[in-house]
């Protein structure tokens, strides 16, 4: 199963920092860096751009690819969005 969901709100740093905190290993070691992270039965991808909202405010939308069993996706989508939602303000 594959599922895509975006944010606003967050960096990818603290996206990855997030899916570490649910139990996944961010490849390579480095927040920063633009490595998978991976859990014992899924990886996510993080990536971001900016976005313009109106016409002269731009915001960081993360978007996170999920993949894995849905057994596995279903509560790591639900936990990760209660998080990301909190950050974002």
């Amino acid at each position: 199963m594959r599922v895509e969901k975006s944010f606003r709100g967050i960096s990818e740093r603290l996206a990855r920092r997030y899916l570490s905190n649910l139990g996944g290993t961010i490849e390579g070691g480095d927040p920063e860096g633009d490595g998978d992270v991976v859990g014992d039965d899924w990886r996510a991808s993080v990536s971001s751009e900016k976005v313009k909202i109106g016409r002269s405010v731009t915001l960081t939308e993360v978007t996170v690819v999920f993949e894995g069993e849905e057994s596995a996706l279903d509560p790591l989508i639900e936990k990760f969005s209660q998080k990301a939602m909190r950050a974002g303000g």
